[in-house]
């Protein structure tokens, strides 16, 4: 104590954390401190030269190379009603004081076909602010700020709406018809292709350009199509929504900061105006909406939807046309390969298991839906995945449950208001409700997305009659045959009114997005799989023991069972019976599944109403086979008469 009486206090200095002050003078300035050099963003990979050096090198000044950036840009915005493309800057311009002026101004002649030029608008007054390459990051808070109906989903992913249309609009999908397509194209009956002509597309595209530049800003993404460096496509996406952007971020291939540096003037450029409808009384016009594309002129635009699939599906659509004349075969498929490097091909239609099947997690999966097949081998064309999330749970599908995280587009899903957790199973707003991620969140992704060439090819049938064996080994005509037919079926209760199953034909198993006759897709494929020694198995993971109502499904255990034999090739060594009417090569054993089950009729009791059922279907084959004979395939009939010999025989 002290001699005053008074306790005496001892002072302790904390540790003084403060530091010195910050640099800036202001609140605006301090924010600027906050934010580092943005980099691209992109998708996980390495091109470098055999000495390690980068592929790509400098020749010119940054400040040049971004001038050229937007003069690229510009001319993409560049209406033709007019001499110039739109001035454009980059930078969000909220972020702007509204009193500064921008100070970048690109102006860029641009001339295509003769129109009338237009007295000035305000139009010649404005800046068009480009949102280029923005991050996920960035996307999510332009989404959250300025789209209604975007909100942050407990898992992290961007739950978003698609407006009034919750899927793709087939019969709104236009090409245009000229001389340098009219004779390659599929046009007619069965073909998804509905003609245009040029001046109605410019009349679209018009409507479309214009409106991106009447907007304050516009979002811009420079991609890539084609994991395989040799065959790689440039893509450009000028859209007007955050969420469009994002969607695309994450479904084509993401460009390194180089290759963005050097990116240059794109092969392919999509206008989505989707929030903005086409005019009814233009020529051709059904709907107020229109998908147009334009091969000559490499260009494709969305008037009248904001569904993001329209634009994933429009480049597939392309691809389908510029692939297969560098010879490449496209495809509507999965992919995935084994650890000792064999890849298989997965076919088929919605409900037939294509999805769970290739995507195994003792095989690497190199891509979920679409793919080309050079002479190089196998590559994914896209660079994420789409997948449906309708009754998604964690224990069936854990892949692409973990894969809807940050950065995931989910779109038309239904959450609660609290939690923000999805209610995968709720259809309020579309059962079409689904999920866009980048193919690197599946831990078993092949980084890059390429591989040899397969040697196997799987067409999968969700066969409801319950004729159709387990599994059978195909000939190069029967694959062709299959292949062309691409045969599901819906079972009765999916639709209003259907009582029975009902046959389902898709050309190629996916007749909405092929440019080209079927049997040339179907041609290439056998000579491919010839060449490269592959074997095609007709795989039914539909009924058995009878039709749907009466028979059961094939557990999908055996149906991997199955998947395994021919991954390991076990199946090839097994006894085959040849089955009657579609002359199915179908093995007497499979490994870990009853053999009774691979022959079909063993489980029928009653043994005429197999037969009867049989029958109808190979009539309902040959009914959808009909749409086809009329076409040569080459020179002479030869192949196109083989195909027809491995149809069904009465």
């Amino acid at each position: 104590m002290a001699a005053n009486g008074n306790a005496s206090v001892k002072v302790e200095i904390c540790h003084d954390d403060s530091g010195p002050p910050v640099k800036a003078q202001t609140i605006d300035q301090l924010h600027s401190l906050q934010k580092k050099k943005p980099s691209a963003p992109t998708t996980p990979k390495k091109q470098q030269g055999a000495d390690g050096a980068s592929l790509f090198t400098s020749a010119i000044s940054d400040q040049e190379r971004q001038q050229q950036q937007l003069q690229s840009i510009s001319a993409s915005l560049a209406s033709l009603t007019r001499e110039t493309g739109p001035k454009v800057v980059k930078g969000d311009p909220s972020a702007r004081k509204s009193a500064e002026a921008p100070k970048a101004q690109i102006t860029h002649h641009h001339h295509h076909l003769t129109a009338p030029v237009v007295p000035i608008s305000d139009s010649a007054l404005k800046f068009t602010h480009i949102l280029y390459n923005l991050s996920p990051s960035e996307l999510y808070e332009q989404a959250i700020k300025y789209e209604h109906g975007s909100f942050i989903s407990s898992s992290g992913a961007l739950a978003t709406l698609s407006g009034a249309k919750t899927g793709r609009s087939p019969r709104d999908k236009r090409v245009v018809r000229d001389g340098s397509n009219e004779d390659d194209l599929w046009w007619g009956k069965g073909s998804p292709n509905i003609e245009m002509d040029e001046h109605t597309f410019m009349v679209n595209r018009e409507r479309a350009v214009d409106y991106l530049n009447s907007l304050d800003k516009v979002y811009v993404n420079d991609q890539f199509l084609n994991w395989d460096p040799e065959h790689q496509i440039k893509v450009r996406i000028v859209s007007a929504r955050a969420y469009h952007s994002l969607f695309m971020h994450n479904m084509c291939i993401r460009p390194t900061e180089e290759e963005l540096e050097n990116f240059g003037t794109p092969d392919f450029t999509i206008y989505n105006a989707g929030q903005f409808p086409c005019n009814r009384y233009t020529h051709y016009m059904t709907s107020s909406t229109s998908i147009d594309l334009n091969l000559a002129r490499r260009e494709m635009v969305i008037l009248g939807t904001q569904y993001a699939g329209e634009m994933k599906k429009g480049l597939f659509s392309v691809m389908h046309y510029l692939m297969p004349k560098r010879g490449i075969l496209s495809l509507h498929s999965g992919c995935n390969m084994g650890k000792g490097g064999d890849v298989a091909l997965f076919f088929g239609l919605s409900g037939t298991g294509k999805t769970t099947l290739s995507t195994d997690q003792n095989r690497y999966l190199i891509g979920d839906d679409e793919h080309c097949w050079s002479d190089n081998g196998v590559s994914n064309i896209e660079g994420g995945c789409y997948a449906k999330c309708i009754d998604l749970s964690g224990e069936k599908e854990p892949e692409i449950w973990n894969a809807i995280k940050f950065g995931t587009v989910l779109e038309n899903v239904v959450f609660d208001e609290h939690t923000r957790e999805v209610d995968y199973t709720d259809k309020s707003v579309t059962e079409n409700t689904r999920a866009a991620y980048p193919i690197e969140y599946i831990p078993n992704a092949k980084i890059p997305c390429v591989g040899p060439h397969p040697k196997n090819v799987i067409l999968l049938s969700c066969d409801a009659f319950g004729v159709l064996p387990p599994v059978s080994k195909l000939n190069l005509a029967q694959t062709m045959y299959h292949f062309i037919s691409g045969y599901t079926a819906l079972v009765a209760g999916t639709v209003e009114g259907v009582k029975e199953p009902t046959a389902t034909f898709s050309a190629c198993f996916g007749a909405a997005f092929i440019m080209l006759h079927p049997t040339k897709y179907a041609a290439m494929l056998a000579e491919k799989m010839q060449k490269h020694g592959a074997t095609a198995w007709l795989v039914n993971t539909g009924w058995s023991g009878g039709s749907y109502g009466s028979g059961n499904r094939i557990k999908l255990a055996y149906t991997r069972k199955i998947i395994d034999a021919i991954h390991s090739g076990s199946l090839l060594e097994a006894t085959y019976n040849k089955t009657g009417v579609f002359g199915l090569e179908i093995p007497t054993a499979v490994e870990g599944v009853p053999s009774e089950i691979l022959d079909p009729i063993n489980l029928w009791a009653d043994k005429q109403a197999y037969k009867d059922t049989l029958l109808k279907l190979a009539g309902l084959f040959r009914n959808n086979f009909e749409g086809f004979t009329n076409y040569n395939i080459g020179k002479d009939s030869t192949l196109t008469e083989e195909i027809l010999a491995a149809g069904p025989v009465f």
